[in-house]
């Protein structure tokens, strides 16, 4: 796998999770929440509810303690934990706890990678665990982003425990 591979990510590997201002928070927690685009909200929640989408977009609440994923401030909608496909990697109880949604990668094996097998970089990771390879972010991560980001942050967790 080359540096090429990585760059021609969804966001080319450097993309950052912005926090939007405080108009926009959860209306359980209150906690400022992140923009996510129609498409991944829709792909998301359960079947049943595809539908009660419609075609606003969303934002995702980043409290690892609050059950809340999407919600809509102008519209009132919102979709908790149990009303979403998959589990939310940073929430307190995700199981598994996804690093690269589309290749069905997680952050444990990440972690085995980096403490049993030598890895340092993304690079690494890709190469071990065949993360990104199914680049479908806009899709299968709940933030609609590219999982650089979250692959970085557990190989660093590997990093620390070595």
């Amino acid at each position: 796998m080359t540096n090429e591979k990585i760059n021609n990510c969804c966001c080319g590997g450097k993309e950052k999770f912005h926090k939007i201002e405080n108009d926009n928070t959860c209306p359980v927690c209150k906690t400022s929440g992140v923009k996510v685009k129609n498409i991944t909200v829709k792909h998301l929640v359960v079947d049943a509810l595809t539908k009660s989408v419609g075609d606003i977009d969303y934002y995702i609440c980043m409290n690892e303690g609050c059950d809340v994923v999407y919600y809509n401030p102008e519209s009132g909608v919102k979709f908790d934990k149990q009303q979403v496909k998959v589990p939310i990697w940073f929430k307190k109880d995700a199981n598994p706890k996804y690093a690269c949604y589309c290749s069905k990668v997680t952050e444990e094996q990440v972690i085995n990678a980096v403490i049993k097998d030598g890895a340092k970089t993304v690079k690494d990771i890709i190469e071990i665990t065949g993360a990104m390879k199914n680049s479908q972010c806009i899709k299968n991560n709940p933030l609609g982003k590219c999982c650089h980001e979250i692959i970085q942050k557990a190989i660093d967790k590997g990093l620390s425990m070595k």
